[in-house]
């Protein structure tokens, strides 16, 4: 079992690495990869997609790697294969993305990617820092977490669903904030699961063991 954890040069990926690789050691989880080569990806059997920064460079420089673009899409679209978006990452998987530019997203979750406007001014952006899950469907990956359970945020812009069904969780931020979503085979979390103790690596085993 391969998960492999692509590299497209935009975002630090050693703290994820680290969590991936301790939860599948302590859950067999298989092994883990840190890659931008397009051959590995296309035959791993989870694949994570990171992401710091803007939606429009995050999404060009995942096209600009030769392969990469390409390999991910059919291993998920095509083959089902596990997937989970982390930050960025997770923000890619909509339809469209509103910063700086109008850019077309990967179109998993039907959507937009926009700034955050809390109804409190008080509040500042980017949403940084921990808040509470409020957990809005169950899923695999949520086994052992609950409302009020702890997640670690760094974003100023969140995904507006189409699809209420396909937003699995929230926090309220000055309003609701699109945390988590999903559907089939994939799954995107908005905050960072590696730097969110227990829940968010509690969250990284199950997606080791989810069996879709």
């Amino acid at each position: 079992m391969l998960t492999a954890i692509i590299d497209y040069e935009s975002g630090n990926l050693h703290s994820a690495h680290k969590a991936f690789e301790r939860m599948a050691m302590e859950t067999g989880g298989g092994d883990i990869v840190v890659t931008g080569d397009a051959e590995v990806v296309a035959n791993a059997d989870r694949i994570v997609l990171p992401g710091d920064g803007a939606f429009p460079a995050c999404m060009a420089a995942l096209k600009g790697h030769s392969g990469l673009y390409a390999a991910m899409t059919e291993a998920i679209e095509e083959k089902g294969r596990p997937f989970m978006g982390i930050c960025v990452g997770m923000q890619l998987m909509a339809t469209w993305g509103r910063e700086y530019q109008d850019t077309r997203g990967l179109d998993w979750v039907a959507g937009e990617v926009v700034k955050i406007e809390p109804r409190d001014p008080t509040l500042k952006v980017p949403h940084m820092g921990w808040n509470d899950l409020i957990l809005d469907d169950d899923h695999p990956v949520f086994a052992g977490i609950k409302t009020g359970d702890h997640a670690y945020f760094v974003h100023s812009y969140h995904m507006a669903v189409s699809d209420a069904a396909q937003r699995l969780a929230h926090v309220d931020y000055g309003g609701e904030v699109t945390a988590v979503v999903g559907t089939g085979t994939m799954i995107g979390l908005q905050f960072h699961p590696e730097k969110s103790q227990s829940a968010g690596l509690r969250m990284i085993a199950n997606f080791l063991s989810w069996r879709p």
